[in-house]
Parts: structure tokens; C-alpha cells; sequence
């Protein structure tokens, strides 16, 4: 019988921590080092990769993913030593896909080549603004002719290419983000993360937000209609929505997302790296240590992992409807109630249809658009505890 994970697929994601400079937006485990034994960190890898292949021989892998941080400051090469040990490890799906998350300021086209001929054929690229004045104050480090330029070359480069745009910046209007988003989609791009500006607590930003030193943020009004934009203005470029923040034409989705999203299992390696893996029929989350030097000397002596612990039933099905709910096909019910068929609320879930935040349609269960505006607060009045 085929274990649930297969219903989504199987990812590996690789998290290289380091780089230039630290946003002031960014919560996540990124660094910024002076110097970097990129051959250690190589090794690394490969003897966490070659451990996992001793637990889960025989996979098909569906993507991999270079995340950070900012891989795009890895050495090709090392690039090209992972790809070609997992390769060696497991089989390829056919159609598999290889990203690499890149930020403008590292971007060359003979750097890029060096990425596709290491395996790499997708390219995801931070551009966050096609505004210089917002830019620097996102604290990025590349212009906004800058960041064209590295769209221009990674489509030069790789089959499939997508960008980020951060939006409910400082001062912005939601006719200028309406003009943006339509420069964005006029460059012909398949694939778009669109994320509204949020404060997190622990960056440069929630700390002068916390004393009132961060001005010009749109009020929840005005951060609903620049959601509502977004959606209306992609939908009609032929990037709909298919993830609360992503849209793409059809077959550009993010594979490896996708995993996450329904419920897959991926292994993750590097600091801060967490992963969902299935093993004798029980399903594990795994992590890893934050800190870079003490991930590469864990790794280094045989085991990156930091815990691993086994996923009960309703924490199963609580974490995969958290995650198909944000997606525009929805929640398999039938697979749901495969994990556990107590948690969802009924009679919750019919007052949500009844009132136009919930959709149900044979066996799918989604959010509308209304819905995926509040969809923490939907999540919460739909499952039993």
C-alpha cells in the first residue's frame, strides 16, 4: 500500500545560510561571514545526503531547492557536488526540477551558466521592488536596473524563472503598486511570489516598528485592496493565483513548494533546515541546529540533525490542512480523514461555506478569496482540538 507522502512527492531542500548583507525585513536563519571554507561546507552536504540515502534508498526524487540565505554565493561547483551526489543517490524524476534562490547583486551570466551546467533549471530571484527609493529601504543591495538586468539573464539562462515582489511597503499607494505589479508581469515571467510587507519580531524592522520609527505602513484597508489587486491583476496576465502568495501559468508552479504544501516528505540539510520524513510507516519532522558552525561540525562528525521526532496522527492532519488550505485546489478530504477523521468541525465548516469563505466541491475542501484573507482565523474555528 503507498504510503500518504506519495500522494505529494518527495524534495530535498538544501539551506546555504550565508549572506552579503542582512535585510531588515528578514527573520530568516541568514548570516553574514567574513570568510567561508566552501569546500567544508561541501563535504558537509555530501555526508548528510549520503546518510539520508542509507534511510531512504531507492526514492524518486521530485526537486531539489537551494535556499538561504543567498545560494547564489555558492560556488558553482559545489553546487555541481551536490546535484551530482544526489543524482548518484536516488533517481530523478523525469521532470525534475533544481532551483536556486539568487538576489540580484550576485548575479553574472557566466556565473549563471556555471548554475545550469551544475543542473540547476530553475532560478527564483529576490527583487522585492522595482523601486530604487524602496529598495534601499528594504535594505537591498542591487538597483532597480539592477534587478531587470538579472530577470534579462536568468531568462537567458533557465527554462523556468521566477521573482519575488514584496508589496504594502512604506508609502505606497495602492495605484503604484498596481503600476509595479503590471511592469512586473509585462517582463514575462511564469512564475510570481508576491508577499505583503509583514513585521517580524527579531529584525531591524519589528524592532523600529516597535518604538514607532517605521512610518508609512499601509492600514489592514489598504493592505486588503492591494491583495485584492493582486489577485485580479494576475488572474488577467494568465498568472493565477495557485498559493495564498504565488501565481503562476499553468504547469509553472513550484514543484518543491508543492511538496510542502501537500503533505510530501523532503529532507532538509544545512542550519536551520527542518524536514518531514516518512520511515516504517511513521511519519518524522526533523531539524537542525541555527547556528552555522555548530550545524558543519555536527554534520562533519556524521549527523546534522539536531531532533527528530515522530508526528502523531492529529498533528499529521492539522499540519497538512494548514498548508492544502492555502492552496487553490484545497484540502483532499478523503485523504484528510485517512489521518485523522475527528478533526474538522462539521458544522464550523458548513457555517464557513454558508458564509463564502469556504468551498467544497466532490472532494476537495478550499478557501475563497475571501476566505484566504483570514484563513489563520478559518483554521482555528474549523478543527476539533
Amino acid at each position: 500500500m503507498a504510503e500518504d507522502w506519495q500522494a505529494a512527492g518527495f524534495g530535498i531542500y538544501v539551506h546555504w545560510p550565508f549572506c552579503q548583507s542582512k535585510c531588515p525585513y528578514c527573520d530568516f536563519n541568514s548570516h553574514v561571514a567574513a570568510s567561508i571554507d566552501q569546500r567544508a561546507w561541501a563535504k558537509a552536504y555530501v555526508s548528510e545526503l549520503t546518510r539520508y540515502r542509507d534511510m531512504f534508498p531507492e526514492r524518486i526524487v521530485n526537486s531539489v531547492f537551494f535556499g538561504g540565505g543567498t545560494p547564489s554565493l555558492m560556488d558553482p561547483r559545489i553546487v555541481e557536488t551536490i546535484t551530482t551526489c544526489i543524482a548518484e543517490s536516488w533517481t530523478f524524476a523525469r521532470d525534475v526540477e533544481i532551483t536556486l534562490e539568487a538576489n540580484p547583486s550576485s548575479v553574472e551570466a557566466g556565473r549563471f551558466a556555471a548554475y545550469r551546467d551544475a543542473g540547476v533549471n530553475r532560478v527564483s530571484l529576490g527583487i522585492q521592488s522595482l523601486e530604487d527609493i524602496d529598495l534601499k529601504r528594504l535594505g537591498r543591495l542591487h538597483s532597480a536596473s539592477e534587478g531587470l538586468r538579472a530577470i534579462e539573464i536568468a531568462q537567458g539562462a533557465f527554462p523556468r524563472v521566477s521573482f519575488d515582489l514584496i508589496y504594502a511597503r512604506q508609502d505606497q499607494s495602492l495605484d503604484q503598486w498596481q503600476a509595479e505589479l503590471s511592469r512586473a508581469l509585462a517582463l514575462g515571467t511564469e512564475h510570481l511570489s508576491l508577499y505583503q510587507l509583514t513585521i517580524e519580531d527579531g529584525t531591524a524592522f519589528g524592532r523600529l516598528h516597535s518604538v514607532g520609527k517605521l512610518p508609512g505602513l499601509p492600514g489592514d484597508d489598504l493592505s486588503a485592496d492591494m491583495y485584492a489587486a493582486t489577485q485580479a491583476i494576475c488572474g488577467s496576465h494568465g498568472l493565477p493565483a495557485y498559493e495564498v502568495s504565488n501565481h503562476a501559468a499553468e504547469f509553472a508552479q513550484s514543484r518543491h513548494n508543492l511538496i510542502y504544501w501537500r503533505g510530501g516528505d523532503y529532507i532538509g540539510i544545512g542550519p536551520g533546515a527542518h524536514g518531514r520524513l516518512t520511515l516504517g510507516g511513521t511519519r518524522f519532522a526533523t531539524e537542525t541546529a541555527l547556528d552555522p558552525a555548530t550545524w558543519l561540525d555536527a554534520a562533519a562528525k556524521g549527523n546534522g540533525e539536531s531532533r527528530r521526532q515522530a508526528v502523531e496522527p492529529r498533528e499529521r492532519a492539522f499540519e497538512y490542512l494548514m498548508m492544502a488550505l492555502r492552496l487553490t485546489e484545497g484540502v483532499d478530504i478523503p485523504r484528510l480523514l485517512d489521518m485523522d477523521n475527528a478533526l474538522l468541525n462539521n458544522d464550523k465548516v458548513a457555517d464557513l461555506i454558508a458564509g463564502g469563505y469556504l468551498r467544497q466541491s466532490n472532494r476537495a475542501l478550499g478557501a475563497t478569496d475571501a476566505g484566504r484573507m483570514v484563513l489563520n482565523a478559518i483554521i482555528r474555528d474549523i478543527t476539533n482540538g
